[in-house]
């Protein structure tokens, strides 16, 4: 029972909760950013390179073969093409990200150097009322 009551304790804390609500919202944001840049950086970046697609780019190891029983042995490939396209894609994905979030932090610091409207004076607390009026029969 003590493993349990443990477990209970550790699902409901408060950090593996935001730590889930992290987790979804971030898989939702890289649904965006996925989106972003295959319908909005890539067509033009292909473009701009001819329409290369590098995921096709492998280096063959061993052909295609049948062996004595007469199945089929597939090829052997080393595929650099799929590496170089996938690594292009994490640097787009980065750079995307990473204009994102400078445009996010440009916006909050405008945000946080607006001027703020002046906040009305506080009320005088009960002991400072009491002494303007101790010194005003003073006065008198």
């Amino acid at each position: 029972m003590g493993v349990i009551k443990e477990f209970k304790e550790f699902a409901v804390k408060g950090n593996v909760l935001d730590m889930a609500i992290g987790i979804i919202i971030g898989g939702a944001f890289g649904k965006i950013v996925t989106s972003m840049l295959n319908d909005i950086l890539m067509p033009p970046l292909g473009l701009l390179i001819g329409g290369t697609d590098f995921t096709d780019l492998k280096v063959t190891i061993k052909e295609k073969s049948i062996d004595a029983a007469g199945k089929a042995v597939s090829e052997v490939t080393l595929n650099y093409g799929s590496f170089i396209q996938t690594f292009i894609d994490f640097i787009l994905v980065a750079i995307a990200v990473f204009m994102i979030i400078k445009i996010m932090n440009r916006i909050r610091s405008k945000m946080e150097a607006a001027p703020k409207p002046a906040s009305p004076p506080a009320e005088p607390s009960k002991e400072e009322i009491l002494l303007t009026e101790i010194r005003d029969l003073l006065k008198k």
